[in-house]
């Protein structure tokens, strides 16, 4: 098995920007909103960490697992990106711009997964 093979992976990369993106982002949120800043950069992160743990495992099964914990994380990116929305802490713009790439960072989890789900 390659070492670091996630690096070559572009879901990976993607998430790299991504959280990239919500870190700049969340800069401007203001004190109260804390929980949510935390909660989304979290689960940003966690997308390109679960590729990377996953990427390492010794089985496909095991790998697809954490993809699809990757997925989750993207899904609440774009639930806390939503609540930001509502609360007037992002522009409409913003939110646009970052669903598109949370959409595509889905996509390519999903087939990547099925990649791996039909390899066995």
């Amino acid at each position: 098995m390659k070492t670091f093979r996630s690096l070559e992976f572009p879901v990976y990369r993607d998430g790299k920007s991504f959280y990239k993106s919500c870190t700049f982002l969340t800069r401007g949120f203001r004190r109260d909103y804390w929980e949510l800043k935390d909660q989304l950069l979290r689960a940003a992160l966690s997308v390109c960490l679960n590729v990377a743990e996953g990427s390492a495992k010794y089985s496909d099964k095991d790998f697809k697992r954490f993809l699809e914990n990757s997925l989750g994380s993207i899904n609440e990116c774009l639930a806390c990106l939503d609540i930001a929305y509502d609360n007037k802490l992002i522009s409409i713009k913003n939110y646009k711009r970052l669903k598109v790439e949370a959409e595509s960072i889905a996509k390519q989890l999903g087939g990547l997964a099925k990649k791996l789900r039909n390899s066995n």
